[in-house]
């Protein structure tokens, strides 16, 4: 193997555990909110910390869109762990 293939195996794996940490935490973060819904605890906050700034875009463009007003589910937490998933599947199949 070459420099370049070699390189872009890491950075495709690294970007592959990367999307699995991140899923990890928002599927923490949503069982966790059902007991800490205030976020209070601080395992909550950090989990906030760490997976809102992927949610965060889809949140802004479903609330400016006016999409899914008045839906008691989390519609961008789930659209979020869909694109993740589906960035993880290009990335597999690189």
């Amino acid at each position: 193997m070459n420099v370049a293939a070699t390189l872009f195996y890491f950075l495709q794996q690294f970007v592959y555990v990367l999307i699995n940490v991140i899923q990890l935490a928002m599927f923490v973060r949503a069982i966790l909110s059902w007991f800490d819904p205030m976020q209070e605890w601080k395992i909550s906050a950090f989990l906030f910390m760490v997976t809102e700034p992927v949610i965060l875009p889809i949140r802004r463009l479903c609330e400016k869109m006016h999409w899914f007003e008045g839906v008691p589910i989390d519609i961008p937490f789930l659209l979020s762990w869909l694109v993740l998933m589906v960035i993880q599947l290009l990335v597999t199949s690189l």
